[in-house]
């Protein structure tokens, strides 16, 4: 009667354990991330909030990717003293177009815990709309070449452009005052990527970081449109060649004073030589 009894005791202790372990579970996930609807329209807000397990004293990593993986969106996000976070991103633009679902990917501590979380967007329309304010669309010059970059920047400014020739790249100079995107066209003059003939990819790195970017290609151009964080300072774009940094007019006048050089200096050794 007792090993019954002892059985039946058992039993019950496990299957109570069994029915506590997904409560549980839940309960020790490191990170949520929701977002208010799932679905939007383009123009509308939307709002990612999220809550983490522990406190680690810095920042999540919000990630917003298109449905062929391309990044749309990404900020740093500070997490409250209620272990608790939230950002906004609105729907829409140059690098929100496509119709179906986007996917936002939260990041956060030093093993970069991840969670996900999913929406649906209708698409972009295809009626022009007017240039917002906060949006330029200009053209700056690079030192070395007389073939001009044309670029678009919402969320910041523009302040430089300039080529590093050992690098073969360009350096691109902003003041990200909130997160945003830069559309550059550049000419395949000022800079470019080839291998044995062939178009090859650039790298896009954003302060040191490499990043996902849109491309565009033509004979004569290639326009990259690249998504940066609230705060982004500099963008390298790391290619095969990039104008040289005094120009081919200048190479040229170098060259010749390099050979008038050697020539004279020739003719100096010459007349000292003695003769007999």
């Amino acid at each position: 009667m007792k090993a019954h009894l002892t059985v039946f005791a058992l039993s019950a202790i496990l299957f109570a354990s069994i029915g506590m372990a997904p409560a549980f579970g839940q309960i020790q996930s490191s990170i949520v991330v929701t977002t208010d609807k799932s679905s939007y329209a383009e123009g509308e807000t939307i709002l990612v909030t999220g809550e983490v397990k522990d406190l680690y004293g810095v920042p999540v990593s919000v990630i917003v990717k298109a449905p062929n993986g391309n990044l749309v969106s990404i900020a740093q996000v500070t997490v409250g003293a209620d272990k608790k976070f939230s950002t906004e991103v609105t729907a829409g633009g140059s690098l929100m177009k496509a119709t179906g679902t986007y996917t936002v990917t939260v990041q956060y501590g030093t093993e970069n815990r991840t969670a996900t979380a999913s929406f649906e967007f209708a698409g972009s329309s295809e009626t022009p709309t007017k240039n917002p304010s906060n949006v330029t669309d200009k053209t700056v010059s690079v030192q070395g070449s007389s073939d001009l970059i044309g670029y678009e920047i919402t969320g910041g400014k523009l302040l430089s452009i300039m080529p590093d020739v050992d690098a073969n790249s360009l350096i691109v100079s902003i003041s990200a005052t909130s997160d945003g995107s830069l559309t550059l066209t550049i000419p395949r003059s000022v800079l470019d990527a080839t291998i044995g003939g062939e178009d090859d990819d650039f790298f896009v790195l954003i302060d040191g970081e490499e990043v996902d970017f849109d491309e565009t290609v033509t004979s004569t151009d290639r326009v990259l449109t690249i998504a940066f964080p609230v705060g982004a300072e500099e963008i390298e774009i790391i290619g095969t060649f990039v104008v040289p940094e005094f120009g081919t007019i200048a190479a040229m006048i170098l060259a010749v004073a390099i050979i008038s050089i050697i020539a004279v200096s020739a003719k100096s050794r010459l007349s000292i030589i003695p003769r007999y």
